[in-house]
């Protein structure tokens, strides 16, 4: 399967791309983490055959004309090279086009929505989100800060909450860590999950898509 990117007179956006048989939606390139081991930030913005690059606001009307037959997938996931929530409005506009479609939706997030908003975010994305996927990536707040490098005070804690609040409002509820980063300890990063009654996954480092 092909994606079908918008475009506008000065560049081509990669709005949609396909991975198998699930179509992923690029909202943003903003971002509330710098991770060191993120492809963007070093010299790559692609995934497979599709560069992520974004150089202008998202909107929904501009998602909408590229959802295609929602048949032809077995789900829509909301990830790029920037956190999704960022883009709220949008991501809970098309998310709700999608779910009246019937298609399946998935949500992969840094678990720091509610930080970056002030407010809990997650009876908002239980309308419309089937399952989320959380990037915990680190078991103590010293190899997050050193790996993960956040642009916000507190951000561990917070995303330790998200972890706890997600499954009370998501049905599938997945925590990921990435084992091969110096100073963390995956499994204790499997039990943070398994404790938040969180299915866990290990994902290895410098693997994408």
């Amino acid at each position: 399967m092909q994606s079908t990117p918008s475009t506008d007179t000065t560049f081509t956006h990669t709005l949609v791309y396909d991975i198998r048989r699930s179509r992923y939606i690029n909202l943003t390139s903003r971002c509330t983490l710098r991770c060191q081991f993120c492809p963007k930030h070093n010299g790559s913005k692609q995934v497979a055959e599709y560069d992520l690059t974004l150089s202008k606001t998202i909107h929904a009307d501009d998602i909408l004309p590229l959802l295609g037959d929602v048949s032809a997938f077995e789900e829509y996931v909301f990830c790029g090279y920037g956190e999704p929530t960022l883009n709220l409005a949008t991501l809970l506009t098309v998310a709700a086009e999608l779910k009246q479609r019937g298609a399946k939706v998935r949500l992969n997030t840094d678990g720091l929505g509610n930080l970056f908003h002030r407010r809990n975010i997650l009876p908002e994305l239980s309308k419309y989100i089937d399952a989320i996927s959380i990037s915990l990536n680190a078991d103590t707040e010293a190899a997050y800060i050193k790996h993960c490098q956040p642009k916000l005070p507190k951000a561990y804690a917070a995303v330790r909450d998200f972890i706890k609040l997600a499954p009370q409002y998501i049905n599938s509820v997945s925590v990921s860590a990435i084992n091969g980063l110096s100073e963390v300890n995956i499994e204790q990063c499997r039990q943070i999950a398994i404790n938040a009654g969180c299915h866990f996954t290990e994902r290895q480092l410098d693997i994408v898509g």
